[in-house]
Order: C-alpha cells, then sequence, then structure tokens
C-alpha cells in the first residue's frame, strides 16, 4: 500500500511539473510573439486561467484568425467580464466583425467606449454608418486582383518608375515566430496584364535575413526610404526586453546599386519607426510610430527633410489623426490627401483606409473610404496615381491568395455638371438663388445656395436623366432637363437664368416697394367680410396667375382707411383677408401658397391718416386687398 501511495504522489508531482513546464513554454513563446506556437500549447492546458483565456484569443486575433479569437474571447468575457480590461472588449468586437457578426461587435464596442470612458458616440451602428457614409460618397472603385501574389504574406506597392515594389514572404528564408512564414523582403514587379507579371527579387544591397517592407522612392529613383528591422552590417539590435524594432532606413542609387544605406537619426532601438510616405515635393517625410508622445500604440508623425539632408523634429499629426489604437501605413498622394489605415476611427473591422486632405499643413477631419474599398478584416497600404486615377491596397480579406494580397483598383472617373445663374434679361449673377439636381422621377438628388459667384456644381453619372431647377425669392422657378452621355458629359456647362415675375406678366408690378399681383379694387359691404360677386372677377384673375405659377407664394394683406377705431379696423381688415384667402383656396390655390394678414389702418398708401384731411377719393386709396408675392 505504501509503495502505490508513493507511486500516486510521484505521479502526481510529475504531472504538476508537467503543467507547469507547458504554461512556462507556452508563456515564454507569447513572450517572444510566436503566438501560433505559442497557442498549441495554450490549448493543452486542461485547467485554463482568464490569463490562458486572455492570451489564447491574443494569439489569434495578432494572426487575423478571427473565429479562433472571437471563440476564446467569448468564454473570457462570458467567465470574466468584470475583471478584463476595456482592451478585451475591443478585441472581442473586432473579432466579431471579423466574421461579420456586426449587430454583436457593435454591443461589445458600445461596453468598451463605456468602460474605455472614451468621447464617442455609443449608438453608432457599423452597417447604418457605411449605408449613411455610401449615400454621400459618391467615388466607386473597380477592384482586380493582381498576378504577383503568393500564399504568404505580400502587401506595401509603391511606385518605382514604370514598376512597383512590394513587400513579400515568398522566400525561403528562416520563418519569422510570429506567423511562421519567412521573414519579409522587397520585391520589384513589371505587371503585364491581369493574368501575369515580372517578379524579382529587389536588390540584395536591400534584403537581408530580416524584415524589409514599405519603401518609398524620390522621383528621380535616387533615393529610396524603407522599412527594416533594427539591423545593419549583420548585426541585430534589441530593446530591454530584447526585442528587436523596426527601423527607417535610406539608401542611394550609384552605379546602378543601391548603397549608402543608414538609419535615420529619430529611430531607436527602444520603440518603431515605420512605413515610409514622402510629400508630394519631397521636402516631408511621414512615418508611423509608437515613439515617446504617441497617442496610441501607433501615431502617424512628419518631419522635415532639409535642404542639407538633416532632418527636423518629428512632429505628431495631432488627436484629429491620431487615436488611442493604431494609425500606419501613410501615402500621400500628389493632389496632397493623406491615405493612412486605422483600427481607432470607427471602421467595417480590423484596419480600414482613411483620407484627410492636407490644406497649408493642416489635416481635415478623416473619412473613410467606405466598403467600396474596406473589408471586415485589414484593409492598409493605400497608393493612388491621381492622374490615371488607379492604385493599389493590401488586404487580408477572404477571398485572397495568400495571408495578406494586393489589390489593384481603378477609381471611377467623378463627372461634374457646372454652371451660373443669372436674370435672363440683364445677365446679372443672381447670389442666394436656390439650386437643386433631381433625377428623373424628381427627386432631389443635391440642392445648394449659391454664394456671390453665382456659381454651382453637381457630381453627375454617366448615362442618367437629371432636371436641373433654380428659384429665387420674386423670380419664376425655372427648370431644364438634361440627359448625360455614356462619357458623362464630363465637366459640362449648363447656366440657368431665372426672370423676373413682373418682366413676366404685366398683371405683376412693384408698387409702394412690394412686388404684387395688381388687382381692381376688391369691394365689400359696409361692416362685411363676405365676397360680393364683383369681387370674384378681380379674385379670378388672382388665381389664374397663380395656376400658372404653381410654386408661386403670396400674401393677402387687408387694408382699411382711418375711420372706425383701431382695434375695429384690424379685426375687420383680418376677417376680409381670411375671406379672400378661403376663396382662392375654394378654387383649388394650395393652403401652403397663400397667407392672410390684416393691417387694419397701419399701412396707408398717403398721408390720409385722420378723418377730415383728404378727399373722400384719397381715402379709397387705403381700402384696399394687395397681393403680395413672399416667393
Amino acid at each position: 500500500m505504501k509503495k502505490i501511495l508513493t507511486t500516486l504522489f510521484i505521479l502526481t508531482i510529475s504531472t504538476q511539473l508537467m503543467v507547469a513546464q507547458n504554461i512556462k513554454r507556452a508563456n515564454h513563446l507569447f513572450e517572444k510573439r510566436a503566438y501560433l506556437d505559442a497557442a498549441e500549447l495554450f490549448l493543452n492546458e486542461e485547467n485554463k486561467t482568464q490569463d490562458v483565456y486572455q492570451k489564447l484569443g491574443d494569439c489569434y486575433y495578432f494572426n487575423t484568425k478571427m473565429s479562433d479569437a472571437a471563440q476564446w474571447y467569448k468564454i473570457l468575457l462570458t467567465k470574466y467580464e468584470n475583471d478584463v480590461t476595456p482592451t478585451y472588449y475591443y478585441r472581442y468586437s473586432q473579432a466579431l466583425k471579423g466574421i461579420k457578426n456586426f449587430s454583436e461587435a457593435d454591443k461589445w464596442f458600445k461596453k468598451y467606449n463605456s468602460k474605455a470612458q472614451l468621447l464617442s458616440d455609443n449608438d453608432i451602428e457599423t452597417l447604418s454608418f457605411f449605408e449613411t457614409l455610401n449615400s454621400q460618397i459618391k467615388i466607386s472603385y473597380t477592384i482586380h486582383k493582381v498576378p504577383i501574389n503568393s500564399p504568404g504574406s505580400d502587401f506595401g506597392v509603391s511606385y518605382y518608375g514604370d514598376k512597383i515594389v512590394f513587400s513579400s514572404a515568398r522566400n525561403d528564408g528562416k520563418k519569422y515566430d510570429w506567423n511562421n512564414q519567412p521573414y519579409l523582403d522587397l520585391y520589384e514587379a513589371e505587371i503585364i496584364n491581369k493574368d501575369s507579371a515580372n517578379v524579382t527579387p529587389f536588390s540584395s544591397k536591400i534584403n537581408t535575413k530580416m524584415h524589409e517592407s514599405n519603401a518609398v522612392f524620390t522621383k528621380d529613383g535616387k533615393t529610396m526610404y524603407f522599412t527594416r528591422n533594427n539591423y545593419i552590417d549583420g548585426k541585430k539590435g534589441k530593446d530591454s526586453n530584447k526585442i528587436t524594432h523596426l527601423k527607417i532606413y535610406k539608401a542611394q542609387l550609384v552605379d546602378d546599386n543601391w548603397t549608402n544605406i543608414t538609419e535615420l537619426p529619430f529611430n531607436s532601438n527602444n520603440y518603431s519607426v515605420e512605413h515610409p510616405a514622402l510629400s508630394p515635393d519631397e521636402k516631408q517625410l511621414y512615418f508611423a510610430s509608437d515613439m515617446p508622445g504617441s497617442i496610441g500604440s501607433f501615431d502617424l508623425f512628419v518631419v522635415d527633410i532639409n535642404t542639407d539632408g538633416t532632418y527636423g523634429t518629428p512632429k505628431n499629426l495631432g488627436s484629429k489623426i491620431n487615436t488611442e489604437l493604431r494609425e500606419q501605413f501613410p501615402f500621400i498622394s500628389s493632389n496632397n490627401t493623406l491615405y493612412f489605415a486605422s483600427n481607432g476611427h470607427f471602421g467595417m473591422g480590423g484596419l480600414d483606409i482613411f483620407k484627410s486632405e492636407i490644406t497649408n499643413g493642416t489635416v481635415a477631419t478623416p473619412v473613410n473610404l467606405s466598403d467600396k474599398i474596406n473589408s471586415n478584416l485589414d484593409d492598409f497600404a493605400f497608393v493612388i496615381d491621381d492622374k490615371t486615377e488607379t492604385g493599389y491596397f493590401s488586404s487580408n480579406r477572404a477571398e485572397g491568395v495568400g495571408d495578406d494580397d494586393i489589390y489593384s483598383f481603378t477609381q471611377e472617373k467623378s463627372y461634374f455638371l457646372n454652371g451660373i445663374v443669372q436674370d435672363k434679361n440683364t445677365l446679372e449673377l443672381l447670389p442666394d438663388s436656390k439650386i437643386s439636381l433631381l433625377d428623373k422621377n424628381n427627386k432631389t438628388i443635391s440642392s445648394i445656395i449659391v454664394g456671390n459667384d453665382a456659381a454651382y456644381s453637381f457630381e453627375i453619372e454617366k448615362n442618367k436623366k437629371y432636371k436641373l431647377s433654380g428659384s429665387r425669392k420674386l423670380y419664376v422657378p425655372s427648370e431644364i432637363e438634361f440627359t448625360t452621355d455614356l462619357n458623362g458629359d464630363i465637366n459640362k456647362t449648363l447656366n440657368l437664368q431665372l426672370e423676373l415675375y413682373k418682366d413676366v406678366e404685366k398683371e405683376i408690378v412693384e408698387e409702394n416697394g412690394k412686388t404684387q399681383i395688381k388687382a381692381n379694387p376688391i369691394y365689400f359691404d359696409f361692416n362685411k367680410w363676405n365676397i360680393r360677386n364683383d369681387a370674384e372677377l378681380e379674385l379670378d384673375n388672382v388665381v389664374a396667375i397663380m395656376k400658372k405659377y404653381p410654386k408661386m407664394i403670396i400674401e393677402i394683406g387687408a387694408h382699411t382707411d382711418c375711420f372706425g377705431s383701431d382695434d375695429y379696423n384690424l379685426k375687420l381688415s383680418e376677417k376680409r383677408a381670411q375671406s379672400v384667402r378661403e376663396y382662392l383656396v375654394s378654387k383649388g390655390i394650395s393652403n401652403n401658397n397663400v397667407k392672410s394678414v390684416g393691417y387694419g389702418e397701419t399701412q396707408p398708401v398717403n398721408n390720409c391718416v385722420k378723418p377730415g384731411m383728404c378727399k373722400q377719393e384719397e381715402y379709397d386709396l387705403n381700402r384696399r386687398c394687395e397681393f403680395v408675392l413672399v416667393n
């Protein structure tokens, strides 16, 4: 019996030692960022702790295996929701987006915002957000798979003369612990057509046994900046935790050889500097970094390139661009638009591509490129040739060939209708006019109030029927129907001319500072307000004009002479104005097009403001009914 107990004791101790060694080994691999190898060991843990669930989810999350990540984060949050940091609420929401469970993802994203105490729209929902965004963004993209992708990771295109340069893990070198793929090298390619390309390794002076990625070249092709691990002259640099960070290096082309490889002075062994991008004038370098002073885990920075080849002090692009999470892969187009990838700004899931206009060094609020480009996984490294409106981006979306893949795109051209609004007779500009673009069903697409230049511009689509509508106070509304052809009538000019009502209708005149439909006096019996038969003839003329112009709006103003008290005259005039209004409405004029006001004796057209001052016919002038144009 004693031997049996001793044996069981030894087995128990041995099992405990094996479990301890297993978890120790798993944690070591996790710290080394060998996530997939670590995951295999964490899976063997029978009594999984909160820490194991967290790390299991992270191992898959960091390799964009979102189905597995969501599975383990779900268990983590079911068991330990009140104990985890807000980070895991966020990662679970992103993993759920990665499997297109957007409603559940939105729920956990709201919890993340609340627990992290972030100032964010807590009611935002992914699908409705992109539905609204797509109604505002008219640009469309045609996306193509390119023939340069491999089963491994391919990403980060840059333009290099008539070729492109990109990063790839297609070589047979040493594998990177993070994802068990070979270390990245740079490759250059000449794409022949959609099915074929010539791909060759970039310079052996640049490629090493470590990572190289995300190169950018000056226009003359003689200088390049690129990202590499902290590795030069065969030596690998590490921080105090034995982590090898990324740095940006500069190289020069001398006699067709890349040489003079030097690291930039703001690199460090203690943080990463990556993803270089040049401004159009090549006087500034943009990049991503987690250097001290960053808002999030990675921020975008810009640094001046001085004429003597030195560099200024890197400047953080600020909280309009950078968030508490990741901003990476900047690119500056020729029209000075910043494109970048972020998982901090609200998006479809993972990294999304955003753009921000740069004006006089100031960046505009970023705009998501929408699901016309972005997917529910990572989308990044966007570059565009503004002249041809073509470019490339990278993504690990489900339909790809390998891990990360490169896609080309064509940005569909934007077509515009331009013009000015004028007075038809004087050709004077008419600022403050309202101009609207309508579709073939008379549904308003867009409306503007033109400025002092009276100019308008609307984006239009090819092969569509439209209507251009213009209106202005005291002017006859005008409409022009037109159709765009298959080419979109690019930048077509269509001026809109409006006419004053008084220039079109002789019955419309300007009197007493008012534009009004001129009518003979409308008579009422003493102390009465019902419409007499002789008044109907005059009112029918008003009806005819208003039916001719269905958008015309008038004010019926009834006035009295000075006989009688002020209160009596005011009430009598209100009743008479209302009677006239009711008559016009009974003849088919819209309620919305007429309003009635009684002015009593407050607006005489002469100085007959007291009894006994004037002849009777002069008092008669003040007993009137005016039909003043409001619109």
